[in-house]
């Protein structure tokens, strides 16, 4: 008597839409060995599709088959496309089942395989269902490329989205948060060059954001985000961006700017800076070694009374201090960049020039890139020229056409953001000084009443390259233009003075009295004649 092993596969899609069951052929497969007289060793059920033999079940079948050579006769299934869907590798698999004397067949299409006229009826039972395959990936792929021309977003909505459907069926994706958020301030932060997109990554995992190192850096190169969905070249048609029916999540400018921080294109302000660090420990990651220049990194030691916790050299220098004293140590620094009350006047009076001095520049800048604009366009125009009195190759001109396309969608998000932060009103900008002065009045409170974060800001943002520490105190290479001048104030300007010191008043002596050198002269909303201390007599 034969024995066989009876394959029953069925994937989840067709089970829905054409009725498939395990159930139902099982038991055609029982009704046609106890005809036949069949022994029936084992059934196999299958899940996976039929594309490839890269299946679960058939893998633990087919060991089997090889342990058990010469005692299974036949391999049997209803149709020919329950066995596979894909032609070459159908043919490559029977002969690896003929070599292990087992019989692959057909119950609803059987053939004689021992017959060569039957090897043909055999390719179009495999050729059928491969073909149906291909047709419907077709159709689909031409179906999604169609939705992607009308802006929707086809398959998995990216981290910070999530995909919708509304009443009628339409799907759509729309922001997910908090995650949308956090992405969001990982665009702006990257954007902005200070920290590194891994460091970036590290602390939007921290605010929650789920999403692996991988997924991150493919998202950053998404143009969904700011609204665009990409429709990739097929054939003649060329890869464009058209408007998403979405809502953005950034600008555009901030898009390509986190593009130009990804390729180098854009120095960073202080890089491969990380921040990881806790309360203890706001200055890891900004502490250099006296001795050997090294990053110093930070931990805490256990001891006989408690941890005590040191930043520390990781080299054999041996370099620490105790932490305590450096934090204390840079409050004392802060200190020293606190500006007079009397300095205050002046700051706002330059804080609020200097804002009319970019408002100017932005319109500059607007008309500078007006004029790129139009130059790229007549390129363009004189390109297409050429191009039509057959002076210039096509390949030639669809490659001048996509260099001048990408520059055109750059400059146009460098107009488009240009043109928002043009005059914003004036009373935001006076109050948003007041806010900034006051706190540059409490420096020290406001570093030590923040959190982590936020202490780590103030301090890349007045020591942009770090600090060395030692046992006299602090040093750095660098400090931020307004805290040096701050800082020059408060202490060579004052130095030697006499008259008024009261920081509140307004009569302390930083114009240098006439007499060999002539005197400095100041802009007029610093004139105040009567104000000014009468010099000493004999000068």
């Amino acid at each position: 008597m034969k024995v066989a092993d009876l394959y029953v596969r069925v994937s989840t899609d067709e089970q829905a839409d054409k009725g498939y069951s395990q159930r139902a052929q099982e038991e055609v497969l029982r009704k046609f060995c106890d005809i036949n007289n069949i022994d029936v060793r084992e059934v196999v059920y299958e899940d996976h599709s039929a594309k490839t033999f890269e299946r679960p079940q058939w893998s633990r079948l087919l060991s089997t088959l090889k342990k058990t050579k010469g005692k299974i006769n036949l391999v049997l299934f209803t149709k020919w496309d329950r066995f596979s869907r894909n032609a070459g590798d159908a043919y490559q698999m029977i002969n690896i089942l003929r070599k292990l004397g087992v019989e692959p067949q057909a119950i609803e299409q059987p053939l004689d395989l021992s017959v060569p006229e039957n090897k043909m009826m055999l390719a179009f039972y495999l050729a059928a269902p491969e073909v149906e395959n291909d047709r419907r990936a077709l159709n689909t792929f031409h179906g999604m490329r169609r939705a992607r021309k009308e802006g929707r977003y086809m398959g998995v909505a990216p981290v910070g989205y999530v995909n919708r459907i509304t009443e009628d069926g339409t799907k759509y994706i729309a922001f997910h948060e908090p995650y949308a958020t956090i992405m969001k301030w990982a665009f702006t932060e990257i954007a902005r060059g200070i920290y590194a997109v891994e460091e970036v990554w590290r602390q939007a995992r921290r605010k929650g954001l789920k999403c692996g190192k991988t997924s991150f850096w493919r998202a950053l190169e998404n143009p969904v985000y700011y609204g665009k969905i990409e429709v990739k070249s097929y054939r003649d048609e060329e890869y464009r961006l058209v408007d998403g029916v979405h809502d953005e999540l950034i600008s555009e400018k901030i898009f390509y700017d986190v593009q130009d921080a990804i390729d180098g294109k854009r120095k960073r302000q202080r890089p491969n800076v990380k921040a990881i660090s806790d309360e203890i420990f706001p200055l890891r990651g900004f502490l250099g070694c006296p001795r050997c220049h090294r990053m110093l990194t930070a931990s805490a030691s256990k001891g006989r009374n408690g941890r005590y916790h040191y930043y520390h050299c990781r080299a054999t220098c041996g370099c620490r201090f105790p932490a305590q004293q450096v934090n204390d140590k840079f409050v004392n620094e802060l200190r020293k960049f606190k500006p007079r009350k009397a300095t205050l006047r002046i700051f706002k009076k330059l804080l609020l020039e200097e804002y009319s001095d970019q408002n100017r520049a932005s319109k500059s800048e607007q008309k500078s890139l007006h004029e790129q604009i139009q130059k790229l366009n007549g390129k363009l125009g004189k390109a297409r020229e050429l191009l039509l009195t057959s002076e210039l190759d096509s390949k030639d001109y669809k490659v001048i056409k996509s260099e001048i396309e990408e520059q055109l969608i750059r400059l146009e998000a460098r107009l488009l953001e240009t043109s928002r932060q043009v005059q914003p009103a004036v009373r935001n900008i006076e109050q948003m000084t007041e806010r900034a002065l006051e706190a540059l009045l409490n420096l020290d409170s406001l570093f030590l009443g923040a959190d982590s974060e936020a202490k780590r800001q103030i301090i890349g943002s007045i020591f942009p390259e770090g600090l060395i520490i030692s046992e006299e105190g602090c040093r750095t290479a660098k400090v931020n233009e307004v805290a040096a001048l701050i800082y020059q104030i408060n202490s060579d300007l004052y130095k030697g003075k006499t008259g008024t010191y009261d920081e509140n008043s307004s009569k302390f002596r930083l114009v240098p009295r006439a007499g060999v050198e002539p005197a400095r002269v100041l802009p007029h909303w610093c004139l105040r004649p009567t104000r000014l201390p009468i010099p000493p007599s004999g000068h």
